[in-house]
């Protein structure tokens, strides 16, 4: 990075904790920036559901917050698949709170602190991808195990005319198969998005402030207020694209489950 010039993509750079790249057998297997906030993530996840397992008769604040998000992600699988629904709650409740505590540590102001810096990993096309696959293969497992061949009638819509079935199935297979890429791109692309315009924004305040003149001191303000607010609108898309997230996973493993 040239002296005075920030670079809003650098804070998504992967890049090993330990000194050079450790090597096995061909393969890179540094532990890195990403593997260490995945690793944060999942502790903050244990750390979360280890609350609920206190099963007090009188439950306290953390174990009443932990059986509320149980029953939230109970009550998204019996709306969107019905009472089978509840087999997949475990999973869909695992996906749900690593993305959104993925998010939320993603946009932590760490930075202020001397040598520390966050990272986000949802903001990276592999894991958002990773996680989208999973999902797709989840579905196609259940809707084969389930239906068998008949999985295939998911592309053939109730009530169409079959002079159109030339047309609709290419169109309903492609559909389906492009789900785990738009599942995986619309979380990357939101949260690679936010950090690039909160990068920029500080990028502005910094460079207003030290230019020492009237016009860099009102940029610099209003760059700042713009944080803020971003900040803000930042935290609602961390929250939302994890519900979006896994309310989609539910919907398709609803026609997984039950084809139409």
């Amino acid at each position: 990075m040239a002296a005075g010039r920030i670079d809003p993509m650098e804070q998504f750079h992967v890049a090993p904790l330990f000194g050079r790249p450790m090597n096995l057998f061909g393969y890179d297997i540094s532990f890195t920036n990403s593997a260490l906030f995945m690793l944060v993530v999942f502790v903050l996840l244990a750390v979360f559901v280890s609350g609920g397992l206190k099963r007090q008769l009188i439950p306290g604040r953390w174990q009443v917050a932990v059986e509320d998000a149980v029953a939230f992600i109970d009550n998204m699988m019996r709306v969107n698949i019905g009472p089978e629904g509840k087999k997949f709650a475990p999973y869909i409740f695992s996906l749900f709170f690593f993305i959104l505590f993925a998010n939320f540590v993603g946009v932590m102001p760490l930075a202020i602190l001397p040598g520390f810096h966050t990272f986000a990993v949802t903001s990276h096309i592999t894991v958002t991808a990773v996680l989208a696959f999973v999902s797709f293969l989840i579905v196609l497992l259940v809707g084969f195990a389930r239906h068998g061949l008949k999985f295939f009638t998911l592309f053939v819509p109730h009530g169409a005319p079959g002079w159109l079935m030339p047309v609709i199935i290419p169109v309903e297979f492609v559909s389906f198969m492009v789900r785990p890429f738009s599942l995986g791109l619309r979380l990357f692309v939101a949260m690679t998005a936010g950090h690039i315009l909160l990068e920029v924004f500080g990028s502005f305040v910094v460079q207003g402030f030290a230019s020492h003149g009237p016009l860099g001191f009102v940029v610099g303000v209003l760059s700042f207020i713009m944080i803020v607010g971003v900040s803000a609108l930042e935290l609602l898309v961390c929250a939302i694209q994890a519900y979006v997230f896994a309310l989609l996973t539910s919907l398709y493993l609803h026609d997984a489950v039950h084809l139409h």
